[in-house]
């Protein structure tokens, strides 16, 4: 007789699932201690205690890839470790690993777990996830409300958990009245505006598929409605960037809907708000767009960092300067202290040289190969005239969106290195897997 599954385990995992992008929520301990890392590394630990005197299972064939993939990048990190130069190196490389070890293990280890539950909880997974980056943006909203009625809500919520100060992003002034970029709790506005491509890319084509009368239809539209708010909000380039390349891809399948009653639904009720918003502020929404949109210094920053690109190729072409060490060579040639990359890719060929970026591009081709395989199934379902191809073909069409929309907002940052993409990158890997089996 089999021994009962632990609670322990199903609590931590969809714990560090819903807690995946509060990056603001840390404990300064011996360096930075984030939320997300201690539930993910607690899921890890309870999942290794509740296999403890069981018989050994047969690991499913995609975390074997992975677990590959994991020496692979190991390997690759250990060779750049060779070219550190410094005791800030060392730190700062020794920090980003134990990191990136505990990401990609709840990868790993996810993918196991997930695989051998049900598609119950596949979707229950799938709505701790989403559900947490929703409220995250639920509470940027709140936050810029707060900010406009002059009080700091993060010192009423977050900073009595952390011990820590922390506020809004205060972009700029316009006629002495403060322009607010909320950052929720994630630290960043662009990190929020990027994660938030998420559940949008997902979510619409699940919405437009959705029967007549179903009971999440309108819950979804006012959802989308919402989320989008959110994202116009943090008023992140990067982000706009990002849906903008996400929501291209969903017109492949879905431009026939585009102008759809449901599909304007959602956008019918953002721009209500919006549009009296604009109205009321014409002049400081005027120059506060004018100033995002225009070639500005925090443009001029973003772009400068490929500059960096061939001085690392000449310097180390094969591995690069040393994992988690940009900060430190780029402190060293401009003099500004823990400053990143402002792109995953500039970070990738500078830290990983030639040899790391075409392992990650591997890594990538994986997660298209393994969302090309669910949108196979969800046509064969389709085929079948199983009702469940109406769920399985717009998950995967929005999972591949949403890949793609982060992919493009990471040019210009680097939102791909955090915990919530690993999960994400587990929920691609194990859709094919979950529904094949009907």
């Amino acid at each position: 007789m089999s021994r009962r599954e632990s609670s322990a385990v199903p609590f931590f995992f969809l714990a560090a699932v819903f807690c995946a992008t509060f990056e603001k929520v840390q404990w300064n301990v011996a360096g930075s201690v984030f939320l997300a890392d201690v539930t993910a590394l607690a899921f890890l630990i309870a999942f290794a205690a509740d296999r403890l005197g069981r018989r050994g299972g047969k690991i499913p064939r995609t975390a074997a890839v992975l677990i590959v993939f994991f020496g692979a990048f190991l390997f690759v990190d250990l060779i750049g470790f060779f070219n550190l130069q410094t005791t800030q190196a060392l730190d700062q490389f020794a920090k980003g690993l134990g990191k990136w070890v505990i990401h990609f293990a709840f990868l790993i280890v996810g993918v196991v777990y997930l695989t051998g539950r049900s598609q119950r909880f596949f979707w229950r997974t799938l709505g701790w996830f989403l559900g947490g980056i929703a409220f995250n943006a639920g509470y940027g909203v709140l936050q810029l409300l707060s900010a406009q009625a002059g009080h700091n809500l993060d010192s009423l919520v977050v900073s009595p958990l952390t011990r820590g100060a922390s506020q809004i992003n205060v972009y700029g002034a316009v006629n002495g009245t403060s322009v607010f970029r909320p950052n929720a709790l994630t630290g960043d506005p662009n990190h929020i505006g990027i994660m938030l491509l998420l559940p949008i890319l997902i979510l619409t084509p699940i919405y437009l598929r959705l029967e007549r009368g179903h009971r999440w239809r309108v819950r979804l539209a006012v959802l989308l409605a919402f989320l989008l708010l959110a994202e116009l909000a943090t008023l992140s380039r990067s982000g706009a960037l990002g849906l903008v390349v996400g929501a291209l891809v969903l017109l492949v399948p879905y431009r026939h809907l585009l102008f759809s009653r449901r599909a304007l639904l959602p956008l019918g009720l953002l721009a209500i708000p919006v549009a009296f918003e604009l109205y009321h502020r014409r002049h400081y929404f005027g120059v506060v767009l004018r100033s995002r949109i225009s070639h500005g210094t925090g443009t001029s920053t973003h772009l400068d960092v490929y500059k960096f690109v061939p001085q690392i190729l000449h310097m180390h072409p094969l591995f690069g300067l040393g994992f988690n060490n940009f900060s430190v060579y780029y402190e060293f040639v401009t003099g500004k202290t823990n400053w990143g990359p402002h792109s995953y890719y500039v970070a990738l060929i500078v830290e990983g040289g030639l040899v790391g970026t075409a392992l990650f591009a591997v890594f990538l081709w994986y997660l298209f190969a393994r969302l090309g395989a669910a949108r196979r199934l969800g046509r064969a379902l389709a085929a079948a005239r199983d009702p469940l191809a109406a769920r399985v073909r717009p998950l995967a069409w929005g999972l591949t969106a949403a890949l793609v929309g982060t992919m493009a907002a990471n040019v210009f940052y680097l939102t791909m290195s955090f915990l919530y993409f690993y999960v994400f990158a587990m929920i691609v890997l194990v859709t094919p897997a979950v529904f094949a089996r009907r």
